[in-house]
């Protein structure tokens, strides 16, 4: 189902249906920056092309590239130095929202609060086992 929404480019209205998240003349212009920077990257020698070098040569706006990319039209994998910026941190990434090191940060982060939680859990657990021996011992 349509709604209306005002388009974050120009600011008219249009029909969002789900599939572009700009009204149709703002698409179209999308198109003609992505065809743009699309040849400027098939010659070979521009492959390598660092995300300022291709804003530089193109003209392309940097939101723009970063979401070609994040919506897989421009692939790293195939443009080696092409990202879009980690959520956390804003270093460059190639897949997912977080980049290598802060997605290791974080996984270290829960391995150390999952621990902290254990020995928590222990110690509450030793905690309630002396309290009813010591019970057990005063009812004699």
């Amino acid at each position: 189902m349509a709604e209306i929404r005002n388009c974050p480019s120009c600011g008219e209205f249009f029909n969002y249906t789900g599939i572009r998240d700009v009204c149709y003349k703002c698409s179209q212009k999308e198109e003609e920056m992505y065809q743009i920077v699309y040849r400027f990257l098939r010659k070979r020698e521009n492959r390598a092309a660092t995300v300022d070098r291709i804003v530089e040569a193109t003209g392309v706006d940097k939101e723009l590239l970063f979401k070609w990319v994040r919506k897989g039209r421009l692939h790293p994998a195939v443009f080696p130095n092409l990202g879009y910026p980690c959520d956390n941190c804003g270093r460059l990434t190639k897949k997912g929202k977080l980049c290598e090191s802060c997605v290791t940060e974080l996984k270290s982060d829960l391995r150390t609060f999952e621990a902290a939680k254990e020995f928590r859990e222990s110690i509450e657990k030793s905690e309630r086992l002396t309290y009813l021996a010591d019970k057990e011992k005063n009812k004699k």
